[in-house]
Formats: C-alpha cells, sequence, structure tokens
C-alpha cells in the first residue's frame, strides 16, 4: 500500500483496529491542521522504504471515538501497531529519522 493523502471521516472502530494483522500506522488529524500538513513530506519520505505497510489516515476531533480511544490529544498523533497492538507513538513528529525507527519496529524493513 502506498501513503494516503487524505484523512478518512469513515474510521475504524477499536475492534476493527485492534483485530488487524502485520504492520499499520495509524494517523489520527485533520486536513486543516498546520502541524498536519508540515509532518506530510517527512511522512512520505520515511514511507518510501515501506510500500507494503497499511496506512490509516483518520480525520480526528470533537466526538471522534476511535481517537479518545489512543488518547490523542494533539496532531498529528502518529500510532504504529504491529497486529493490533501500539508498538511505538509520535506527537508532532518534526524528523524523517524518529518516523523510520519507529516504521522499522512494527514492519522491519531496513
Amino acid at each position: 500500500m502506498s501513503m494516503n493523502t487524505v484523512y478518512t471521516d469513515m474510521a475504524p472502530t477499536r475492534d476493527e483496529v485492534d483485530a488487524l494483522s502485520g504492520a499499520t500506522l495509524l494517523e489520527f488529524g485533520t486536513g486543516w491542521c498546520g502541524y498536519c500538513r508540515a509532518a506530510q513530506p517527512l511522512l512520505a519520505s520515511a514511507m518510501d522504504a515501506h510500500p507494503t505497510l497499511r496506512h490509516l489516515k483518520v480525520e480526528d476531533g470533537k466526538g471522534r471515538r476511535l481517537g479518545r480511544s489512543f488518547s490523542v490529544k494533539l496532531w498529528p498523533t502518529l500510532v504504529f501497531l504491529n497486529d493490533g497492538k501500539e508498538v511505538a507513538r509520535l506527537v508532532r513528529p518534526n524528523d524523517t529519522g524518529e518516523i523510520e525507527r519507529a516504521l522499522v519496529q512494527i514492519d522491519g524493513a531496513h
């Protein structure tokens, strides 16, 4: 899979996320968030080495249950999952290297 570029408002349920197999990057944010927009080139660069990684880009906000279930407070929040379990988390990343290190933890690519 490739990097998603649009936040979806059709979020999966927490049960669906917990049941995912393999490596998944779960990204919470909004299209109008400046921090989210600034992180996109960093994500794209880091994800180049992980072309098969599942990337779920979920619009977050007041009343959004999935974000609340992950205790999301700031955007973007990146939750790195392996078989539905959180392995790493980055909030407002500003360095491609930190994203790449978290991706390696879940995807095993080098």
